[in-house]
């Protein structure tokens, strides 16, 4: 079967007939059909079921290493809701010499409020802290559509001729926003796989443009330190926000502190009386207590009151991770990787975040 070099037009990856658990696999009768695709595409497609896959952390890496290698034009999304987490910080080490057009995806989810010029010179200011110069900075919303005319002006005219390359962290709505380029230049629907769960292109698939060039779709790169590798899958749809973030915002006294669910604690530890406007997926729930109840609260109320994670998740889920800031500017948010952020609207406060152990907890300047 293997010297056919069939692909799976969902993922990439090469069909094989013979071993049903290993990757790629596709019955043999699938195979007279023009456009084949394997089981686990076929799953997550139909019945949005996942299935692990075998590629490690370095299969991921080996691709990316060719990157430096061709002459192209790097288009490099991130999640807007989830910049730090998703932005891949050594990205521009191998992408060599090659340009890199950063496009914001998922905007439609930030509120209505927020000026997209404003939050375009933020995310070229924070690149720039990064270590990235990308070409261009653009936002769209693969989901809905929006801007995606846009992105494919800024492609065609910063590609000059070249492959394009487009690359990022899994959950950021890559295949997404590739099946909705195809679908403005072709019509076609849905021809890559997609899915909120991490990693679902297991190798390149390259997309003909008309001068003989590709667009090629590369492997999520899973990043570990995101909140998605520490709960269970099924809890994916609850903590990545797909509607417009609606703020909450809590007025706390020093010594008080805020439970995102059970994956998430913010303690106030010090200041003056402040106001704290809290950015999550509107169906986590959020607690407030005294910081003195705090750590009995969640002993004894994770997996249910606070909750995900579920209760039968605890034995796998890590301790919370504490991490403790002076916020010394107003307007200063503190990132929870993948889950959302906390913005601390007056300076002068101590504080903490805790996260579950391998994710992280950053200090930034206010994104909204």
């Amino acid at each position: 079967m293997s010297d056919l070099h069939v692909t799976c037009i969902g993922c990439g990856v090469e069909i094989q007939t013979e071993d049903k658990e290993a990757i790629g696999y596709a019955p043999p009768s699938s195979l007279k059909r023009e456009q084949i695709i394997c089981q686990r595409c076929f799953k997550l497609k139909h019945y949005n079921e996942v299935q692990d896959v075998s590629l490690t952390d370095d299969d991921f890496l080996k691709i990316l290493n060719g990157l430096g290698e061709v002459d192209a034009l790097i288009v490099k999304v991130v999640d807007i809701v989830d910049f730090n987490g998703s932005f891949l910080k050594g990205l521009h080490r191998f992408v060599g010499k090659n340009p890199v057009l950063l496009i914001g995806n998922k905007s439609d989810i930030l509120p209505k409020s927020l000026k997209p010029n404003k939050l375009i010179n933020w995310m070229k200011y924070e690149a720039k802290q990064l270590g990235l110069k990308p070409v261009d900075v653009l936002l769209c919303s693969a989901d809905k559509g929006h801007r995606i005319q846009e992105v494919l002006e800024a492609i065609d005219r910063e590609r000059k001729g070249r492959d394009v390359y487009i690359v990022g962290c899994t959950n950021v709505g890559k295949s997404t926003l590739i099946n909705r380029i195809i679908k403005e230049v072709t019509g076609e629907n849905d021809v890559i796989t997609t899915s909120q769960f991490p990693g679902t292109t297991l190798d390149m698939i390259e997309i003909p443009l008309d001068d003989g060039q590709a667009i090629i779709d590369t492997p999520g790169i899973i990043n570990r330190d995101q909140m998605a590798h520490v709960i269970n899958k099924q809890d994916l749809k609850i903590v990545m926000p797909r509607k417009e973030l609606k703020p909450k915002v809590f007025q706390l006294k020093e010594e008080q502190t805020l439970f995102v669910a059970g994956l998430a604690r913010f303690d106030f530890i010090s200041g003056e009386k402040n106001s704290f406007t809290c950015y999550f997926s509107n169906e986590l729930d959020i607690h407030r207590t005294k910081l003195e109840n705090a750590d009995n609260l969640y002993e004894k109320h994770v997996g249910d009151m606070l909750s995900p994670p579920r209760s039968e998740d605890l034995a796998a889920f890590p301790k919370l991770k504490r991490h403790e800031f002076m916020i010394k500017e107003a307007k200063t948010d503190i990132v929870f990787s993948g889950l959302g952020w906390i913005t601390v609207n007056e300076a002068g406060a101590k504080v903490a975040a805790y996260v579950p152990e391998g994710v992280s907890a950053i200090v930034r300047k206010s994104l909204i």
